[in-house]
């Protein structure tokens, strides 16, 4: 209804247009300016009613001075082009607002809820907290929730933006609006509806495609002046050559409109494309920041490194022990212990294959580590001060200068050997840190870790600039102390710590902010991924969107300056006026749209061998 409501009347109008010159019966020229201008004039009079001078008042008042001078052809032609050309510019616009839709329809109507251990399909809005909701093969998600038990592969592309299915399996976390491509789950819900990860993004696209960057506040502004300094123009140009059809063409090329429409419809597409790649910038203003962004503040744990500890290196010291002995006797030890670092060692043991010995009695030495009867052995894993023969410490030394959290493991009194434990850098951290200093961006590592950690983690990734040991106020005024130097900071971290600073910089960015309504809306910029590739490709869009809007407005100010220079120099008619500026809006339209294009190709995480760093502990062997 709505696309006859729209189409029809231009379509009548074109048929009479062409009839009328077959016929040669000019009122059919009036009757096609008054179907086509009618709804060009109720709007031009309602944005007078709000004292505005739009360009709707440009094209009523040029097509009636075009009737009062009996020059009917031009006054249909007008009224036509402007009408169709605003119906294509609605139909364009729309396609760059596809991914909005795209995610608006993944959210599921339907749900599949066990009620008394049976399965009853339900609507969404009739789920709860705390329901268990069943979802088989082939099945959308319907809820935010953790699974309880089953397994299988989740297409998350719709929340993440990854290409590929992510395993879930008891205690994972899934998504609503996502797919399930194989296997059986039961979920437990969390957030439903209007709370969940998928509606929050919608909610913050819709926002951020209608946020106004600075520069389409400024292009407002100067066509809200813009537009009367046209009628003005023309009506002294007329008034000095007593050409009322001079007048009146200078109205009709000087109508605004791709000037006015190139910042907003590149805004949608960007914003657009960057929900689809699992990006959310919150609006105009935050995407043009980020295009200027040249120096980059990253923290360490968490950020560059994957923040989970484990266990690396295991060196024999005695004879008759090798590592997997060691392995078994230090495991079966730590499960006394509740430090994170005994988690690592425990870990370790199960990735290795090592069976644990059932533990007699554990007596975990503040400072230290951890004593243990292991099947009737006095076992000891931590500092030197722990072992009773006092061992060289030149092994767990070596371990400490690459980077690892390093303990002596002592078996009834005797030091038989060292356990390293380090952090994991991330297996795409070297490649993005790369791609952004190729790109002309500075990457500065703040961190509260130790020096020589956050060194090691430098070295590693190509990172030359290195804070260490800070506080949270210590990073905020790294930040200020950036800005001071004339620099575009952006803030990237993953921890409450990291909160000032994410503040005071020029663009925020949260990372891994699926499943975190919180990250979503507070951050400027949202990598729903747990991945920081995405960061360059983020900064990359913005680049591009900028470098659109500008092609853009250049585009639309050379169209308005060429057709009044042919104006003046002759054969610039109303109508071909007309066409050529519905023809450049159509154009600044198009080119916005080429954002749209999908350009981010995922590359796949392979682990180095070596891309260990040691863990966040001021003491080296507190496990």
């Amino acid at each position: 209804m709505n696309t006859l409501r729209t189409w029809g009347p231009i379509g009548l109008a074109g048929l009479l247009i062409a009839i009328s010159f077959a016929a040669d019966t000019p009122w059919l020229m009036i009757v096609a300016a008054a179907i086509t201008g009618w709804p060009i004039a109720v709007s031009a009079f309602e944005a007078l009613k709000v004292k505005m001078v739009s360009i709707d008042l440009l094209v009523v008042v040029a097509a009636v001075g075009a009737m009062i001078i009996a020059n009917y052809w031009e006054a249909a032609a007008v009224t036509f082009l402007f009408a169709l050309g605003k119906a294509l510019e609605r139909a364009t616009l729309s396609r760059t607002r596809a991914a909005l839709s795209e995610l608006v329809a993944a959210a599921p109507d339907q749900a599949t809820v066990l009620r008394d251990g049976e399965p009853v399909m339900v609507e969404t809005w009739e789920l709860e907290p705390g329901d268990v909701v069943l979802v088989r093969n082939g099945e959308q998600i319907p809820v935010d929730g953790r699974v309880i038990t089953g397994q299988g592969g989740v297409d998350e592309a719709t929340i993440t933006g990854e290409s590929m299915p992510a395993e879930k399996h008891d205690g994972s976390q899934v998504f609503a609006g996502t797919w399930l491509r194989s296997g059986l789950l039961r979920v437990e819900a969390e957030r439903i509806g209007a709370d969940s990860t998928l509606a929050t993004i919608i909610h913050r696209v819709e926002e951020a495609q209608d946020d106004k960057a600075k520069t389409q506040t400024f292009m407002e502004k100067f066509s809200k002046y813009y537009t009367p300094g046209i009628i003005v123009g023309a009506l002294l140009a007329g008034l000095i050559t007593r050409d009322l059809e001079l007048a009146l063409t200078l109205l009709v090329i000087g109508c605004p409109g791709a000037l006015v429409i190139s910042i907003p419809v590149s805004i949608v597409a960007g914003i657009g494309r960057s929900a689809k790649d699992g990006i959310l910038i919150k609006g105009g203003e935050y995407l043009e920041s980020a295009a200027r962004v040249d120096t980059l503040v990253v923290d360490k744990t968490g950020t560059l490194t994957s923040g989970n500890p484990v266990l690396t290196d295991v060196l024999p010291l005695a004879a008759g022990w090798d590592e997997r002995e060691i392995v078994r006797f230090a495991a079966s030890a730590e499960t006394g212990s509740e430090h994170p670092l005994a988690e690592a060692i425990i870990a370790g043991a199960a990735d290795r294959g090592v069976d644990i010995i059932h533990v007699d009695h554990a007596d975990p030495v503040t400072g230290k580590g951890i004593r243990a009867v292991v099947s009737g052995q006095m076992v000891a894993v931590g500092t030197a001060d722990l072992m009773d023969d006092s061992p060289d410490p030149a092994p767990l030394l070596a371990l400490n200068e690459r980077g690892r959290t390093a303990m002596f493991v002592g078996v009834d009194g005797r030091t038989v050997g060292v356990v390293g434990v380090a952090d994991t850098v991330r297996p795409e951290a070297k490649r993005a840190v790369a791609a952004l200093a190729a790109r002309g961006i500075e990457v500065v590592m703040a961190t509260g870790d130790a020096k020589r950690v956050a060194a090691n983690v430098g070295a590693e990734l190509g990172i030359t600039q290195v804070r260490a040991e800070l506080l949270p106020e210590d990073k905020l005024e790294l930040v200020r102390e950036l800005q001071s130097q004339g620099r575009t900071v952006a803030m990237l971290g993953d921890g409450v710590n990291d909160t000032p600073a994410l503040a005071l910089a020029d663009v925020g960015v949260a990372m891994g902010a699926a499943g975190s309504p919180a990250a979503i809306e507070t951050a400027d910029i949202a990598l729903m991924a747990d991945r920081l590739d995405r960061l360059p490709h983020a900064l990359d869009l913005a680049r591009r969107t900028v470098r659109t809007m500008r092609v853009n407005i250049t585009i639309a100010l050379v169209t308005v300056a060429l057709l009044v220079a042919g104006v003046f120099a002759g054969g610039v008619t109303m109508a071909l006026g007309m066409l050529v500026h519905e023809a450049s809006v159509l154009v600044v339209i198009a080119i916005a749209m080429l954002l749209l294009r999908p350009t981010y190709r995922e590359e796949p995480l392979v682990r180095p061998a070596e891309s260990r760093v040691e863990t966040a502990d001021p003491d080296p062997a507190l496990a």
